[in-house]
Formats: C-alpha cells, structure tokens, sequence
C-alpha cells in the first residue's frame, strides 16, 4: 500500500474477513490460537504502516491509526489487540533504538509479516509494573541473561520478536528485544477469562536467554523526559474501545431490523415491527449518539497527538496529549459497556440465545475496560481542569 487510502481500503477488507469468525473464535476453548485470523492479519500489511516511508513504511500518524484499529475492532477487538503492542514497540524503536536495532527489526517488519508481542506485565507484586524480571551480566561470559516470567503478554504467542521490561543490576528499568524461538523462551495458552478470549494473552517464561547489547534499551529515560508514548499506546486502547462500541451497536441494528419482535404493549401502541416502537428508537438513538460521541473524542485524541509529534516539545505538550486520550479512553470504554449492555434491552430475550454470541460485545468491552482504570483517568483530567495538575508521566496516560 501507498497511501491513507489504500490502508484503510486494506483494514475494511481485513474487518470483511474477520467479521464471520469472530463469534467462532469466542466461543473455541480458551487458549485456542486463531491462527488462520492472525495469518490474514500478519498477511494484510497494516503491521508497518506507522514506519517511516524510507524505512518501507506508509509513516502513518495517529490518526490514521485509530482509524485502522476502530474498524478492525468492530469486527474482532481480540484480533485488533494483538498488534497494540507492536505500533508501541515501534514507535519505542524509532525514539530510542539505536541505529542498529532500528534497522534490524523495523527492517523486519517492514518486509512484511513480522509482528512484535509484548510481555510487560507481571502478577504477585504490588501492581503490575512491580517487576521481578531480571537482566543481568552472566559472570561467566559478561552477557546479559534474562530471567523472568510476564503475563497478559498479547501477541507474543504467535509473534516473530517479543519486547520484555526488567530491571538491570541497578534496578533500572530495561526494555529488551528478544526473538520468539530463542532458547529458554517459554509461551503457554493459559488465557482463560470471559472476553477478549482469541488474544492468548498468555504467560510467558525466561530462563536464562541471552539478550544482545544491542537489543537492551534503557527504557527508565523514556520516561524521565516528556513522552508521548503512553499516550499513543492508551490511543490503539480506545480506539479498540470505539470499535466493540461500533460493532455491538451494528449488530443490534441488524437484529432489530431482521428477528427482533415488537413487545405487546408497542403492538398496541401501533407498531407492526420492533423498530417502529418508540422506546426502542430512543434507547438506540441514545446508544447511537454514544457511540458517534466515543469515535469523535478518538479522532480529537489523535489529531491531538498528530499535532505534537511522536517527541512532545516539553511537559505541556505531553500532558495536552496523555489527556486528550485518557478522555477518549475513560469515555469510549463506558461507553462500549453501555452500549454492549443496552443491546439486550433494544432487542428482547431472544436476542441472548448463545447461538448469536451477542454476550460476546458486553464480555469484550468489560475484559477490556479494566485493563487500566478509567476512574483514574478522569481524575487526573478534573486534577488538570481545576487545578493545573499536569498527568503523571507514565506508560498508561
């Protein structure tokens, strides 16, 4: 692809595809890969289209990129996730890679096929960024060695590349880069939750993999300057947010209009189908108000983050971003509940037989919702409003 067009021509035709298996995949027993959907993803040539064009890349900005993420979404927001991670370990690659790394795997990616999971997360601490994964130099031979293990790790199951956080032997924090297959590599098809079931975010175990110089990254300084990381990883979040939205909401569209019936009391009250019931034009107008509410905050969010470049000039520039995003975020991920709720009240009992997988929408949104808190979104957006609190400078705002 060469262009915005041709991109979302291509994450139109991938949504087309994906749409008639979704439920299918839903409903397969937990841990199951869905290969073939990951395939057509990893086939489809969106993985590199935020790469610089001199690099084989179609140097998309944030806007174009919730855009492919929402449609993706509304048709599988399993499969939309997967990639959530590789956009941000590009964009940490291109900030902060060095030279060499930089043209190893954005080359990689660029050629096509190549996609970057993550394993950044961990349980048994206080939170999930307490970590206990450690790169150290081995004694013996002065290399660094990883050992560890990380859970929730999307798309590293089936990724070329995996990015792993830890902490050096001074406890700073580390972003390292190691392949799929090294030795001492460790995938399990443990994911077993209500929603968001064909991601396979696994566990993902280390034990002693060596990690070239070249790969380890020192992530901690990402952070220790104004970043506009966090917030273009929370923008692929919301837009897979608006997207569960978008795809609950056609799909209470298409019941209504195809199986639903009128109730009794709409019948008397002269309607022959069950979208001449005035109730019901009004809970799907409201949902339908939510909805375009949700995608305009993504796209303000992202024009935002367009506006002020990968690398944010100082502290403000960053908080315009985190913010603007965070609001996206906190209200399309209420809204995806809602409206994934709401779809069972606009079209009766029979609309909840297992066969349609509706349920799906509503288990996504809420699986997906608390990956990181919205409550706390909004409070640092009243902190800013009142107060002139800038947003903490981390990697989820």
């Amino acid at each position: 692809m060469v262009n915005e067009s041709e991109a979302l021509a291509a994450a139109d035709g991938l949504a087309a595809a994906l749409r008639s298996g979704a439920a299918e995949r839903d409903r397969a027993p937990a841990g199951t890969v869905p290969w073939d959907a990951l395939e057509l993803l990893d086939a489809s040539g969106l993985l590199s289209i935020t790469l610089p064009a001199d690099v084989g890349g179609l140097d998309a900005g944030p806007v174009l990129l919730a855009q492919v993420v929402a449609r993706l979404a509304a048709a599988d927001p399993a499969i939309a996730q997967v990639p959530q991670a590789h956009f941000l370990l590009l964009d940490v690659l291109t900030v902060w890679g060095g030279e060499d790394v930089r043209a190893r795997l954005r080359g990689e990616v660029a050629g096509g096929g190549v996609r970057i999971g993550n394993a950044l997360a961990e349980r048994g601490g206080q939170h999930a960024q307490d970590l206990k994964t450690r790169l150290a130099r081995a004694p013996a031979d002065g290399r660094w060695r990883l050992d560890g293990a990380k859970h929730y790790c999307t798309g590293a199951l089936s990724a070329r590349w995996i990015g792993v956080s830890a902490l050096d032997d001074d406890g700073r924090l580390k972003l390292v880069f190691v392949e799929r297959e090294a030795q001492g590599v460790g995938v399990e098809t443990d994911w077993d939750v209500i929603g968001q079931r064909a991601t396979v975010s696994g566990t993902v175990t280390f034990e002693d993999v060596v990690v070239e110089d070249a790969l380890a990254l020192d992530f901690a300084h990402a952070f220790e300057v104004p970043q506009q990381l966090g917030a273009r990883a929370q923008l692929v979040h919301a837009a897979i947010e608006a997207g569960i939205a978008r795809g609950a909401l056609d799909d209470a569209r298409t019941y209504l209009m195809d199986k639903a019936r009128p109730s009794t009391e709409a019948v008397r009250a002269g309607a022959a189908r069950a979208v001449e019931d005035p109730h019901v034009l009004h809970r799907y107008g409201r949902a339908a108000v939510d909805v375009r509410a949700a995608e305009a905050l993504l796209l303000d969010a992202a024009r935002e983050l367009e506006d002020i470049g990968l690398v944010p000039a100082d502290a403000e520039a960053a908080a315009r971003g985190s913010l603007a995003v965070a609001a996206a975020k906190a209200f399309a991920s209420d809204v995806a509940v809602r409206v994934s709720s709401e779809l069972f009240a606009l079209c009766g009992t029979s609309s909840a037989q297992a066969k349609y997988d509706l349920d799906r929408h509503w288990r996504n949104a809420r699986t997906h919702s608390v990956h990181d808190p919205a409550d706390w979104k909004y409070h640092h957006l009243g902190a800013y409003e009142l107060a002139g609190v800038l947003p903490p400078n981390h990697s989820q705002l």
